[in-house]
């Protein structure tokens, strides 16, 4: 199931027994590990095994026996490479032949463990949830959510310049806003500046910005691939900006001056806002599509063909939108 549906199923107090939580986002999955894992029990009923520590005959012998300490028994198992089926089935099996005990897979990396979520099914009482990456609005409204537990008055757009600061990563941003806690003042977007620093050497938000104006990016392309950037993530942020320009460019030429609320759910901070809508707004319309075909051929590309280098040939493929755009 998807995260909305899911999220559906919490606010009705739905409980499984084995849960599994896979994805694009790996904030999200341990947001919802951690959150399964509260409503499940005390941290006292809780055993962890992450990775090279996962053991499938003492897991399974664990969710056979109850706790003589505890009410409930409760493991979570962090993996980054799938399970055979045999052994998850057995270990989902096992939940269910001990009521007290529960069992969260928590599946991170690039590993597609999209089979692995088919073996949770409502007959077994097991459920697997893919995590996307939220879409900026949500996670604004995830970050508000954070401030708020940690009692931090923080302005809205304080945290959406702390999001693209961190090219929208929320797990930095957690970070950060665990740091700003101990500061007795409201958090503006001037303090974030003052206390917070983004990552890497390449702005990401003024890099997108001149891929998109068709200014010359090899240099601080190579720089943020070179720092470890996936190229999957980074051409679904490409992807994701070029939309936020169609839906500007769209809802500037139906109503006039584009409104960032109404069109992004959120209000970015307002150099940033300005600077994005005046490059969506000298885009032609019937360019937008030409590119979006373009970034969705070379993602497919990259998913099914045997590229043998594909940091080399997602820079070539990047340059050539200069030459759309122009």
């Amino acid at each position: 199931m998807y995260k909305n549906e899911f999220d559906n199923l919490l606010r009705q107090e739905k409980k499984f027994n084995a849960y599994m939580f896979y994805g694009q986002s790996n904030f999200l999955i341990e947001y919802y590990t951690s959150l399964v894992t509260n409503e499940l029990g005390t941290p006292d009923e809780v055993e962890k095994l992450y990775f090279d520590d996962f053991d499938f005959k003492y897991s399974k012998d664990k969710l056979l026996q109850s706790s003589l300490f505890a009410a409930n028994n409760i493991l979570v198992i962090k993996l980054d490479k799938k399970l055979p089926k045999k052994e998850v089935l057995e270990l989902i099996q096992a939940c269910n032949a001990n009521p007290d005990s529960k069992v969260i897979f928590s599946c991170m990396g690039d590993t597609d463990f999209k089979t692995m979520g088919g073996y949770f099914t409502q007959k077994l009482n097991a459920a697997s949830v893919r995590m996307f990456s939220p879409f900026p609005n949500e996670a604004v409204k995830l970050l508000e959510a954070q401030a708020k537990d940690l009692g931090i008055n923080c302005e809205v757009s304080a945290l959406n310049h702390l999001y693209f600061m961190h090219r929208q990563d929320l797990s930095l941003c957690v970070n950060d806003l665990k740091k700003l806690a101990i500061l007795d003042d409201r958090i503006t977007p001037d303090i974030v500046s003052k206390h917070c620093f983004g990552i890497g050497a390449v702005d990401f938000e003024e890099f997108l910005h001149n891929l998109l104006s068709g200014q010359d990016i090899g240099d601080d392309l190579e720089l943020l691939l070179e720092e470890g950037m996936n190229e999957i993530y980074l051409l679904t942020q490409i992807t994701s900006f070029v939309q936020q320009l169609f839906m500007i460019s769209s809802y500037a030429r139906v109503h006039g001056a584009p409104n960032a609320k109404e069109i992004l759910g959120f209000i970015p901070p307002k150099n940033v806002w300005e600077k994005k809508s005046r490059l969506a707004i000298n885009i032609k319309p019937e360019l937008f599509l030409e590119i979006l075909n373009y970034l969705l051929k070379i993602e497919l590309e990259l998913k099914s063909s045997k590229i043998d280098d594909q940091n080399i040939y997602l820079q070539a493929c990047l340059r050539k939108i200069s030459v759309l755009i122009r």
